[in-house]
């Protein structure tokens, strides 16, 4: 899934002159490529976008009048758009003064409630992970770009982008989960148990309270969609993809600290398929004593919203 330019020039501002009013110096212009994360609006027809770009990192910027029928670049600063821009450096956020399309990702993504939904969840998802404004981040970019564009096209199921997108995005923070090998004591597996909090599988004689026991088939899809093996994910069952998405979302949780807005809002095909198989393993005779991966991601969300509420 993984798969611009930019450099800093200077444009001559007024020079000064006889009957000038008053002299600006000297304008500083730069060009970067990005995607827009975000916006808000600002003033009665600006807005503050949100854009990671290529070789600046995360960076806000002020689009003037975009918010205007009459305004020449005001729909290629939307969400999910990947532009090329052209920067002027201003006191506290810089202005939007060219704008050029790349890939109108938006166009399709939003055509589609699935991509839509998994889309802003990867959006969201690519802000918090770059926490720090002009902190190059090339990696995420390139991720970013993967993503969008294999949900604008339909390569995959959406919700499997979206996974695949927050597995990768987290190892490349730093926090990367181990699914072959203890996550503790790096002994060898295949290893039953999960928990969030050591980071990935853990061997019985290292489980902390808290773990889960998820299928072999979803332990598998949580590798490969790691790995970037999508024969293996797009030959996943429903209840696998289920289960890899509830941790997956647990785990990025975690390591956030606070949960995702636009998490709750995805959509996941065959949610109902995996419910029903899901009730009726849990009405057979064969229950294992741990708890489900589903239920106990489920505490997990309960007691993370607890702690927000707590802290604020």
């Amino acid at each position: 899934m993984i798969i611009g330019w930019g450099g800093p020039g200077r444009g001559v501002g007024a020079s000064a002159r006889v009957g000038a009013v008053a002299d600006n110096g000297d304008v500083s212009l730069y060009r970067d490529e990005g995607i827009v994360l975000r916006t808000q609006k600002l003033g009665e027809a600006d807005r503050i976008i949100t854009v990671l770009t290529r070789a600046h990192g995360r960076i806000r910027v002020v689009g003037k009048g975009v918010r205007r029928t009459s305004s020449r670049f005001g729909a290629r600063l939307e969400p999910f758009m990947h532009v090329d821009l052209q920067l002027a450096t201003g006191r506290t956020l810089d202005v939007v003064t060219q704008v050029e399309t790349l890939d109108p990702f938006g166009r399709t993504i939003c055509a589609d409630y699935g991509s839509y939904t998994a889309g802003t969840a990867v959006l969201e998802t690519a802000e918090r992970l770059t926490a720090e404004e002009r902190e190059p981040a090339l990696q995420h970019y390139l991720l970013l770009l993967g993503a969008l564009r294999a949900l604008a096209h339909g390569e995959h199921d959406a919700g499997l982008v979206l996974d695949a997108f927050v597995l990768r995005g987290l190892s490349i923070a730093g926090f990367a989960p181990s699914f072959a090998e203890c996550a503790r004591c790096a002994a060898d597996g295949p290893h039953r148990l999960f928990s969030v909090q050591a980071g990935g599988m853990v061997c019985t004689a290292c489980r902390p309270p808290g773990t889960v026991v998820p299928s072999p088939e979803a332990v598998a899809l949580l590798s490969a969609l790691l790995t970037g093996d999508w024969p293996v994910a797009d030959a996943s069952d429903a209840r696998a993809r289920r289960d890899a998405s509830g941790i997956t979302a647990a785990f990025l949780q975690w390591h956030l600290e606070r949960g995702l807005r636009s998490l709750q809002f995805v959509e996941r095909r065959g949610d109902e398929q995996a419910e029903s198989v899901a009730r009726g393993t849990r009405g057979g005779g064969g229950v294992r004593e741990e708890p489900s991966a589903t239920s106990e991601v489920e505490r997990l969300y309960r007691e993370i919203g607890d702690a927000e509420v707590e802290q604020a």
